[in-house]
């Protein structure tokens, strides 16, 4: 996007009033299942679809009532999510990046969770009872790490979708970083042509 670009933390929380922070977080845990007895899944990524139809991550603007990024991002996790997310907390070790839109006068902080199987699948199943679900929240959607046969299905296809803002590269980054797809994935998807 034209005028965003990516910012270090402490260059974010220097800007001063007048800008706005929005914080979101990636959901993840091991899922050693395999798709059709034959594609590994490896781990469950949680994202969002949102409100006006495009893929995000759960999260939101920090209020001036947070005492800090992080409360402002659990406050969000709870109303986008439900109960679930008490039994765990973001924390700022589980900070990823910031990327400032400076159209907007926002900055995006990108955080990401590992959770047990067991936190995952309770945030799905109890997330339809979340004060914003039906209507900021349209519902979530486990990301599609793998890749099919025809080098199409899967991830490539997941990736055709319409994302807000950064939530893309935010995806992309985070899954090669943090080694949940195997090693060359995101490299192959970026440049088709290798393959």
């Amino acid at each position: 996007m034209a005028g965003d670009r990516k910012v270090e933390l402490s260059e974010a929380l220097a800007l001063g009033q007048g800008w706005r922070h929005a914080c979101h977080a990636l959901l993840y845990a091991p899922d050693p299942r395999k798709l059709f007895g034959r594609f590994p899944l490896r781990f469950a990524v949680l994202m969002q679809m949102r409100f006006d139809g495009r893929l995000g991550f759960p999260g939101g603007f920090v209020d001036a009532q947070d005492s800090s990024l992080e409360d402002g991002l659990n406050r969000e996790l709870r109303e986008e999510l439900g109960d679930a997310v008490a039994a765990f907390r973001v924390e700022r070790s589980d900070y990823r990046s910031s990327h400032l839109m400076d159209g907007q006068r926002v900055v995006a902080h990108f955080y990401a969770k590992g959770l047990t199987p067991e936190q995952l699948q309770a945030v799905e199943a109890r997330a339809p009872q979340a004060k914003d679900h039906g209507l900021e929240v349209l519902g979530l959607v486990r990301v599609p790490l793998y890749i099919l046969r025809d080098g199409v299905g899967g991830l490539p296809t997941f990736l055709e979708n319409s994302f807000i803002g950064a939530a893309r590269e935010q995806l992309l980054e985070a899954l090669q970083d943090l080694e949940l797809v195997n090693p060359g994935t995101i490299a192959n998807l970026k440049n088709p042509a290798s393959k």
